[in-house]
């Protein structure tokens, strides 16, 4: 019995190995669950699929297959077909084999066309968090000669944010204090946001020895304050995106909330150079509450989001682009926009190395190499200060820098615009 179910069990493994690894089950994974198309453009598909399908749709009238209208539809899948959008929706097709077995669904989507302005302009960033964050944890000694630790004993951890205490909304790390130590209260009552979950914890507050003010035994963090670069810019709705990544914490790397920020104009006034090792950086003056660019709305993982308080121009883009969805990016030539001088705005030379078929979001959408020689020259490749970077390819916006490889500065990621845009919808 025991032998008959260990031949069954290698049987199956079997069946299971050469099920995922032949070619034509690689084949049917590489058709896209999702595919995005923008109205009244076609898209070119070569699956090569050794075998005929018949597809069926829920929505007949909002694209084409080789310019037949579906609702039926055959197709050898050994050869290469083009959709063709006709209007903007979503439209579900079901993959058969013989007509009778389903095999894959493949959800279409017909979405406007999204002109954007490209940024490549160096920022200053200004953010103040939605409550106080929490960067360590420290001892008390009170007034009475003993040592405490209220928040260790309470369960406080680095990267907690405070955002209430006894109910009262924190505005900055000093009102935090106040209410603290001005509370007739005991214990406290916190409200504490822990990996995007709100939790509530008691604490007993301690007076120190030394001011004879209340403490929690915590070390906190409201605001932060950095370089980075514009990456696009709406003119319909005066929105932009910036950074192609999240503004974290430098302690505990947690990602910050918003509580109020800005942007605003920054100038260059010294760069060091990336090396092997050790990644360069842009270095820049900015001064908080002067040229003001726009505001602050969302911090998130995918860059910083907000609204433009005054037209945003670019030297060498001076109208609307359009944007590149991720399966029409292609490796090979393309340019970025960043600025390192007092010259402003300038196009650099780059190669697209590599791209990174994506189901959902991720910053490391695609590979590039820095090919220019005079950015090399002054940069020597990718350096902190250029993440959010437009990348430019055939006179449209696929993306944006976000990050460099620490062993070769002239290598690093970028992300697909569309991610971007996609955050800045929700």
């Amino acid at each position: 019995m025991h032998r008959t179910k260990k031949t069954i069990g290698i049987i199956l493994s079997i069946i299971i190995i050469f099920l995922n690894y032949n070619p034509f089950t690689q084949r049917l994974l590489a058709i896209p669950s999702e595919l995005k198309i923008f109205e009244g453009e076609q898209q070119f598909l070569d699956l090569k699929v050794p075998f005929t399908f018949e597809i069926e749709t829920d929505r007949i009238g909002v694209i084409k297959l080789n310019g037949n209208s579906l609702s039926k539809i055959q197709h050898d899948f050994r050869q290469p077909f083009f959709l063709q959008s006709l209007t903007r929706g979503n439209v579900n097709l079901q993959f058969k084999l013989f007509g009778l077995l389903p095999i894959k669904n493949m959800l279409v989507r017909v979405v406007p066309k999204i002109d954007v302005i490209p940024g490549g302009h160096a920022i200053g960033v200004a953010l103040y968090t939605k409550g106080a964050l929490v960067v360590g944890i420290s001892d008390i000694k009170s007034s009475d000669g003993n040592i405490y630790s209220p928040a260790q004993e309470a369960g406080l951890i680095p990267g907690d944010i405070i955002e209430k205490v006894n109910d009262v909304n924190i505005k900055n790390a000093e009102h935090l204090s106040m209410l603290i130590n001005d509370s007739q209260y005991s214990p406290l009552q916190l409200t504490v946001r822990r990996n995007d979950k709100l939790i509530n914890i008691s604490i007993k507050a301690v007076k120190d020895h030394q001011d004879d003010r209340k403490k929690l035994g915590i070390w906190v963090r409201d605001s932060t304050a950095g370089v980075g670069t514009l990456s696009f810019y709406l003119p319909k709705n005066k929105m932009y995106g910036a950074l192609g990544h999240a503004i974290t914490d430098i302690d505990t790397r947690s990602l910050l909330r918003v509580g109020n920020g800005e942007i605003m104009e920054s100038k260059i006034i010294d760069i060091r150079q990336g090396e092997k090792g050790k990644p360069g950086e842009i270095r820049a003056m900015f001064l908080e509450k002067e040229n003001i660019i726009g505001n602050i709305k969302k911090n998130t993982v995918y860059g910083i989001y907000g609204e433009i308080y005054k037209t945003i121009t670019n030297p060498i883009y001076k109208k609307p682009i359009e944007i590149c969805l991720q399966h029409q990016v292609k490796e090979g030539p393309a340019t970025i926009l960043c600025t390192v001088d007092d010259r402003g705005i300038r196009e650099y030379d780059i190669e697209i190395i590599k791209i990174n078929n994506q189901l959902k979001p991720d910053m490391k959408s695609m590979i590039i190499k820095i090919t220019d020689k005079e950015l090399l020259s002054k940069t020597g490749g990718i350096v902190q200060g250029m993440s959010g970077s437009p990348i430019i390819q055939n006179n449209k916006l696929v993306g944006v820098v976000t990050h460099v490889f620490v062993n070769d500065p002239t290598k690093g990621y970028g992300i697909f615009i569309e991610w971007m845009l996609n955050e800045m919808e929700k």
